[in-house]
């Protein structure tokens, strides 16, 4: 072994036998460990936390919604075959299914609740969403026309005290117009159905009935609302939404993606893991520079020790290598600890959360603030190794200064009281 990580290892390791001063000095690496350590779990719990939050709230957005949508700028699509049979050409389009959507009042003995109304043919629904594999109770393939059957999310069936069988009372806004006033439209539908997609938003505010049934309700003939498609790669719906402007040939249409009917959601997930991330790194960047301080403290308390190694031919170099790797070490122990912790925390979350609300007693994950039912984590590599390379290099860049006056210690003027 070289001499100078020797040394700068020896020093490191009679932080464990320090005593008066240097017992100080020991506290003040403990405490720049720890720090580091603190900030480096910190960021890759956040970090996590908010790739499980984007890819959960994507896949649970675009389990109910689609990735593209063709709609009718004058609110009704009549030739909508066509149009679905023009989405089919294009190769990234995997299945088309056609939707009523429409507001609408539910009410049930004494509750009443606003919803949005879906309109969907089961069979082709599934093609482009997943409410098949989120039925809880009843089954979607009820949903029959004619039969005027009804399938609600868990929580508005819930708010409504439904239950399957129930007849529910479904008032369109859409007025007849008598001599005497203007009626609303007034169907019952029989809950055939409820499901729960795990996203607050469609699980109380949503509710499917056939496309028939829709169109009957809302007297819109053979219309519809619009196509959905399902893509064989999301993150290429932008492109592909232009693409299909010019490939459909019904005129007057409009070609939606997801991208754009839910950027608010993605936008500030992403804004705010960008702003975490930044304030977390000044935690690290705030526990590495402590760094500083506890080798200006070593360098003074070893000047002998270090005028006596340049007496002894030690290089200027050679002194600064000795106490960058002290700092480095330092910073090494604490991003392993920090990674650890990290790692562990991050992966059990399912665990960490409902021990830290019983012990508070406090609710820290409420699904109507934050959208979705549980608090979702998904640790990247990549997220990893870029915080420990940061983090390490702001460790290296806080120990170059102390290591540097190390360098510069005149042997005499060192020894001169000794």
């Amino acid at each position: 072994m070289r001499y100078e990580f020797l040394v700068g290892l020896r020093y490191t390791r009679s932080r464990k036998r320090a005593q008066g001063r240097n017992r100080f000095i020991s506290f003040i690496s403990f405490v720049s460990m720890l720090g580091i350590a603190l900030g480096v779990a910190a960021l890759i719990v956040v970090l996590s936390v908010m790739n499980g939050f984007q890819e959960e709230l994507r896949s649970r957005i675009l389990g109910v919604a689609s990735h593209v949508q063709v709609q009718s700028m004058d609110g009704g699509l009549y030739n909508w075959q066509q149009v679905a049979e023009d989405a089919r050409r294009h190769p990234s389009v995997l299945a088309t299914a056609p939707y009523v959507q429409e507001q609408g009042m539910l009410s049930f003995d004494e509750g009443v609740r606003g919803t949005i109304v879906r309109g969907v043919i089961p069979s082709e629904e599934d093609k482009v969403a997943d409410f098949g594999a989120y039925m809880k109770a009843g089954s979607f393939d009820a949903l029959q026309p004619g039969r005027f059957g009804i399938v609600l999310g868990r929580d508005l069936a819930l708010a409504l005290r439904v239950q399957l069988g129930d007849k529910v009372t479904l008032i369109a806004p859409q007025g007849l117009v008598t001599p005497a006033a203007v009626l609303p439209r007034v169907k019952q539908f029989e809950v055939v159905g409820v499901f729960e997609a795990g996203m607050y938003e469609y699980d109380s505010g949503l509710a499917l009935v056939h496309v028939e049934d829709a169109q009957a309700l809302y007297r819109l003939g053979d219309a519809v609302s619009g196509v959905r498609l399902k893509l064989a790669d999301l993150f290429a719906a932008p492109r592909v939404a232009r693409e299909l402007a010019g490939l459909i040939t019904e005129p007057g249409l409009m070609v939606n993606d997801w991208t754009r009917s839910h950027a608010n959601f993605f936008r500030a997930v992403a804004l705010e893991k960008t702003m975490m991330t930044l304030i977390l790194f000044l935690i690290v960047a705030v526990a590495a520079f402590n760094i500083v301080s506890t080798l200006v403290m070593a360098v003074q308390e070893k000047y002998a020790d270090i005028a006596i190694l340049r007496t002894l031919g030690a290089s200027p170099a050679s002194i600064m290598t000795i106490f960058v790797l002290q700092g480095s070490i330092i910073g090494l122990v604490g991003l392993l600890a920090g990674v650890v912790g990290g790692l562990a925390i991050a992966n059990n979350l399912d665990v960490v959360i409902p021990a830290l609300e019983t012990v508070t007693g406090a609710t820290l994950w409420n699904k109507e603030i934050y959208y979705i039912n549980e608090l979702p984590s998904k640790v990247l590599p990549a997220d990893v190794i870029s915080i420990v390379s940061v983090s390490f290099v702001l460790t290296l860049l806080a120990a170059l200064y102390p290591s540097w006056r190390a360098s510069r210690v005149n042997p005499a003027e060192a020894l001169r009281y000794e």
